[in-house]
């Protein structure tokens, strides 16, 4: 162990390309790992549904960047080096901890808890980037100087994070975190681009398809387990009667068939696409580190829509019903629509007339309860999914129109 610690040993690599016919299974530690976000999602569905605005609503997205991207970020280090070495499982429950830290304090970090979030965040992206170069140094040159670039990426985001921090205005916070999430997320699409090091090649970014499939495969379990913990634990707080067992029905129908629509036809394929993909980088960076982020938030605004319903599922539907309810299937839809779009080649024509069924729940709202605006959202995700089932011979059994990695 001892050595291990002190060494960069070639053990700590499971690259695909050192094992080209390995599929690199997720491990346990992975997903003890990813229990903190289960904590983050509902810490972001219970902000939401607290202080319901649009500003508070912007808050959350800007939250919801953060989480979403310490994790992704994570799951592509997990690909490249084994969790199942002790150097690299210490990591990871470093990031755990630091990980708690950051979603215990998300319903106040545009408050009293900012530079605590800020710290963990930074902490967990930094932090993991300097143990990647160690580990990688002498055994994948390439690979290493790419994090190398990260680095530069990274810590010109946390002078804007630990500044924003400071400052006690919340819009002002806002603003310096939302620009450091732009560095940020812009950085992969320059290939990490830094002065004197150049960029870094997608074709680097050798990932394991089955893995990362996998991994972001379980993230939406999380958010779909977060979604129905939330709703149980609030129906159970409540009166027991016929209506709110029917909104709790509603509630549970909708998550099975969110479910059902990733993970029917979409995930497989995906798994397979990258799986096969000449430049698996590029794809996995647009279809899972970019694309699975919609879904996600999806999820959650459609949890925030579940416990609107159970509180007044005959009142009238007020306008955050409205929008959690049909923004959140629509903002769900639109995420499996880009991500089926991205790894098959084509644009899923069913998708768009579900999104347009939805827009055209709009001029109803006033005539419908909040119970009966839900049934009629999860009625339209039924129907897509069942047509999509019946279809899938025809939509993916032919190859893509355009290659994934044009």
């Amino acid at each position: 162990m001892r050595r291990a610690l002190l060494n960069r040993d070639p053990r700590l690599l499971r690259l695909s390309e050192d094992r080209p016919d390995a599929h690199n299974k997720v491990t346990f530690i992975e997903l003890f790992f990813d229990l903190v976000f289960v904590f983050a999602t509902t810490q972001l569905s219970h902000f939401l549904l607290d202080h319901f605005s649009a500003l508070v609503a912007l808050q959350t997205l800007i939250l919801l960047l953060a989480v979403w991207w310490v994790w992704i970020f994570t799951t592509w280090v997990s690909n490249w080096l084994d969790p199942e070495q002790v150097p690299v499982r210490l990591m990871l429950l470093a990031l755990m901890f630091l990980g708690l830290l950051l979603s215990s304090s998300l319903p106040h970090a545009f408050g009293s808890l900012g530079l605590v979030f800020a710290l963990a965040y930074v902490g967990m992206q930094v932090g993991r980037t300097l143990f990647a170069i160690w580990a990688l140094h002498a055994h994948h040159e390439e690979l290493s100087r790419n994090f190398q670039r990260m680095l530069a990426w990274l810590a010109l985001a946390a002078l804007l994070w630990i500044n924003g921090a400071l400052q006690q205005d919340p819009t002002a916070r806002m603003l310096y975190w939302g620009a450091a999430l732009l560095i940020e997320y812009l950085s992969p699409s320059t290939g990490f681009w830094v002065p004197r090091l150049g960029r870094s090649s997608t074709r680097v970014w050798n990932v394991e398809g089955e893995h990362m499939a996998e991994r972001c495969g379980l993230f939406i379990i999380i958010a779909l387990g977060e979604s129905v913990l939330v709703t149980g634990a609030h129906f159970s707080e409540g009166d027991w009667s016929a209506t709110s067992v029917a909104a709790l029905t509603v509630a549970f129908v909708s998550t099975v068939i969110m479910w059902w629509l990733y993970f029917d036809v979409g995930a497989a394929h995906g798994s397979r696409r990258l799986a096969q993909a000449r430049n698996p980088g590029r794809l996995a960076r647009l279809a899972y580190t970019y694309l699975h982020l919609p879904i996600v938030a999806g999820i959650i605004v459609c949890a925030v829509a579940d416990e609107a319903v159970l509180e007044h599922p005959l009142g009238h539907t007020d306008i955050r019903a409205t929008v959690t309810i049909l923004g959140g299937n629509a903002l769900y839809l639109l995420g499996i629509m880009l991500f089926k779009w991205a790894v098959a080649g084509r644009l899923p024509a069913a998708h768009v007339v579900a999104l347009g069924a939805l827009l055209g729940l709009v001029p109803l709202v006033a005539q419908l309860t909040p119970l009966l605006l839900a049934g009629a959202g999860t009625l339209v995700l039924f129907l897509l999914a069942a047509w999509e089932h019946y279809n899938a011979w025809r939509c993916f059994r032919r190859p893509p129109e355009i290659d994934p990695e044009s």
